[in-house]
């Protein structure tokens, strides 16, 4: 197995290196992005509704396991029973009719059909349900709870709009290593080994040991979930990002100075300090050598599981020592 993870590992290390194929691919992720930003302000401007919550709906999307391989422009995809109502289902449909039969199919285009596959069609498809609300912060909330029945979505969803409007961009694709680099700390691939405190359960993270103290950075944008203390992870902070991630810090020896659940962070921004707290009720600490234990989550729409953030530590932590060199 080990051999199986350093493999995949030195994969992701030379993905991550310029190159002029994945250049090009970086040139066209990014010119997806601005057709999509465009996409997301011009239906914004036809329906009132601000473009960061589009934005928002369609990037939770994206990032939802697909059985179709194919990239597309815009990821939300509605079915049949909610587009066309109880007419009878088919690729498209005059927008009147599918009204008469309650559907929620809307022409976004001007081309007097609703057509589930058309991008400006779907975006203003949402749009229209999401209006009937309202367009408060609180409206949005609940539309989109009557839309997908899961808290956990809703509240992805909200703080990736949070995330956008905040930075005024989709492009949010940078990261980086937990832990200054001219700190000494060291890790090495923890995922999945037996864990005895609390019962029989396995590991889920990787460990970076270092000195009482070190900071602790964001690795990624993302919104302040969760804060404070957990019999197992001591004190620790929990953010989601626009990528349906959501990052675990455990074991601090405290929170950064006005850092609280809801703030809005970037990568590089403090958190937290490196500690040895938990296996134990609040202010248990020094069970174990001091170290930061940080983990990754992903959410797939129906539940949330944990995967091995090493190969991406290792990433971040190759990619932070090259910008310090570039200075």
């Amino acid at each position: 197995m080990k051999k199986i993870h350093i493999a995949i590992l030195l994969i992701l290390l030379f993905a991550s290196f310029p190159s002029n194929v994945s250049a090009k691919g970086e040139d066209k992720k990014d010119e997806a992005k601005q057709e999509r930003m465009a996409l997301y302000k011009k239906t914004a401007a036809a329906t009132g509704l601000p473009w960061y919550y589009l934005a928002a709906i369609d990037q939770y999307e994206h990032n939802l396991p697909s059985q179709s391989k194919e990239e597309k422009l815009v990821a939300i995809e509605i079915s049949d029973e909610k587009w066309f109502g109880a007419a009878q289902h088919g690729e498209k449909a005059d927008e009147s009719s599918i009204t008469w039969f309650h559907g929620l199919g809307r022409d976004g285009n001007g081309d007097e059909l609703a057509d589930p596959d058309d991008p400006e069609d779907v975006l203003y498809t949402i749009a229209s349900f999401i209006q009937k609300t309202g367009t408060t912060k609180n409206d949005i909330k609940i539309a989109l709870w009557h839309y997908y029945e899961r808290d956990l979505t809703v509240q992805t969803i909200m703080n990736t709009a949070k995330l956008y409007e905040q930075f005024d961009t989709i492009q949010l694709d940078k990261r980086s290593f937990p832990l200054p680099l001219h700190h000494n700390y060291s890790y090495r691939n923890t995922w999945g080994d037996a864990r005895g405190f609390g019962g029989r359960r396995i590991h889920e993270g990787t460990d970076i040991f270092a000195n009482y103290g070190v900071p602790v950075y964001a690795t990624t944008y993302g919104v302040i979930e969760l804060q404070g203390w957990n019999l197992y992870g001591g004190w620790r902070v929990g953010l989601r990002d626009s990528n349906n991630i959501y990052h675990y810090y455990a074991h601090l020896n405290g929170f950064e100075k006005g850092v609280s659940v809801g703030d809005v962070v970037k990568p590089g921004d403090v958190i937290g300090y490196v500690g040895a707290s938990g296996y134990g009720p609040p202010g248990t600490s020094g069970k174990f050598p001091p170290h930061l234990h940080y983990g990754m989550y992903k959410d797939n729409g129906r539940s949330e599981f944990s995967f091995d953030p090493y190969p991406y530590l290792r990433i971040w932590e190759q990619k932070s020592k090259q910008q310090k060199k570039e200075g």
